[in-house]
């Protein structure tokens, strides 16, 4: 998925005192390979989707929980993590993190069951949480106080998710192919090891007191795991879920609304740029996540190409995320926000009017391209409207509002997937055409409201 991740560590005066000897190559190393690794778990596994369908007897509902297990515990705890970074600091965060993931991981590639493997997705989202926003940022941010050396630490940082992304699924066909689907999980394990070791000569971050938004976190997980089974399962297990999730999201806007430092400022909404910026974000996840869900499935089962057949046809689509978010960046700073979205989405929607005429006869490398102008016009997208964002919100609530953005992001693109395997799971090839036409209606709402932004950034924060 396109990445433009961002934490309270660049929130200004955030910077944790070194307190211990570190070389600062070898923090940016670990901060790196951990920020990888979880870009790399959240898209590796769509194409080892039917291999463990086949192992442990699943059907769609089952596969949608091992892919939407890992998300929507990544988004829902992505809200408290700056937090829990602040109070714990940094580097001690980070290390728990990577170990929890770490075991997690372990415990995914050991799973007897599904209920097993769903649980331990759950534990693996958490740590990434934890591991990803802020903590392995912050790491950066200590090691590199001078500002031109930050400034390629951070790019280096970023760069190292984007081809996380880009090889996810090629990876993910690879080790289904050479050892089973098992291989997805336990290829984490070395490099875990590997970033604990290089913690140990990083720079230790002195913990701060930072206020925790205990019951606002709580109602946010309740309401979004009841959603989610609400739209998976469906039935009357489903309508008790829906009900659940409605009392919880009230519950959730009451809390947040009388909160002193609430998980989610409802106020933040007030403003026009915020709020488009935000649907924007969440309507090219949907997109994103749930096209690539789909389309593992559709090149395993329905054109029976292998695990890394199917990977190797995802690369022409993510290969070119990195290079056009760099593109997409170079405008932003050229001619604002707007433009660049507004190019952008009608790519995107083009891509998605254009698989509405793939079926099992369509030649799977035509398929391949047809994929490309959606991740060119999600990658085009995602920057500006991440710049857009900040510039909307003051610097000292930078931290705040990105983790707002990335959280609704990975929200949207976990229920997409619910809604889009509820449909293909009824009739594949009907299902995912009403999938595609969905997602361009979405991104045609969301490049109509993209319209009202400025031209121009209004403020750098």
């Amino acid at each position: 998925m396109p990445t433009n991740q961002i934490s309270r560590a660049h929130e200004p005066g955030l910077e944790q005192r070194d307190l211990g000897p570190g070389k600062p190559a070898l923090t940016l190393t670990a901060a790196l390979l951990g920020f990888a690794l979880t870009c790399l778990d959240a898209s590796v596994v769509n194409v080892a989707l039917p291999a463990i369908g086949s192992s442990f007897d699943a059907g769609m509902s089952g596969l949608q929980w091992v892919v939407d297990a890992y998300t929507l515990a990544f988004a829902a705890l992505m809200l408290s993590t700056g937090a829990f970074s602040d109070r714990a600091g940094a580097s001690r965060a980070y290390a728990l993190g990577t170990a929890v993931f770490t075991f997690a991981s372990a415990a995914c590639g050991l799973a007897p069951d599904l209920s097993a493997l769903i649980g331990a997705r759950v534990a693996q989202g958490a740590a990434a949480a934890a591991v990803v926003l802020p903590a392995s940022l912050a790491l950066v941010r200590q090691a590199y106080p001078e500002p031109a050396r930050r400034a390629r630490a951070v790019a280096a940082w970023a760069a190292g998710g984007s081809l996380a992304v880009a090889l996810g699924p090629v990876a993910g066909g690879a080790l289904t192919t050479a050892w089973g689907w098992r291989g997805v999980f336990f290829v984490n394990l070395p490099v875990g090891a590997a970033i604990l070791v290089l913690l140990v000569r990083a720079p230790r971050s002195r913990p701060r007191p930072a206020p925790l938004d205990l019951p606002g976190q709580l109602t946010a997980v309740v309401a979004l795991a009841a959603l989610t089974f609400a739209v998976i399962e469906g039935g009357t297990a489903g309508g008790v879920a829906a009900a659940v999730a409605v009392v919880a999201g009230a519950a959730f806007l009451w809390i947040e609304k009388r909160q002193p430092h609430p998980v989610v400022p409802l106020g933040l909404f007030r403003d026009r740029t915020v709020a488009t910026a935000v649907a924007v974000g969440s309507a090219v996840s949907v997109a994103f996540y749930s096209v690539v869900f789909v389309f593992s499935l559709f090149f395993q089962q329905v054109q029976h190409r292998s695990a890394l057949g199917a990977g190797l046809l995802f690369l022409p689509m993510t290969g070119l995320i990195a290079v056009t978010n760099v593109v997409a960046g170079k405008l932003t700073e050229r001619h604002g926000p707007r433009l660049p979205m507004l190019v952008g989405q009608p790519v995107a929607v083009a891509g998605l009017l254009g698989l509405l005429c793939v079926d099992a006869r369509t030649p799977p490398a035509l398929v391949a391209l047809l994929l490309v102008p959606l991740a060119l016009g999600c990658a085009l997208t995602v920057p500006p409207l991440t710049a857009a964002m900040m510039d909307a919100v003051p610097a000292e609530r930078a931290g705040l509002a990105a983790g707002v953005l990335n959280s609704a992001r990975q929200v949207s693109g976990g229920l997409g997937i619910a809604v889009f395997g509820a449909l293909v799971a009824s009739g594949f090839e009907a299902g995912m055409r009403l999938s595609l036409a969905a997602a361009a209606a979405l991104l045609t709402v969301t490049s109509a409201l993209s319209v009202r932004l400025s031209g121009r950034s209004a403020r750098r924060a």
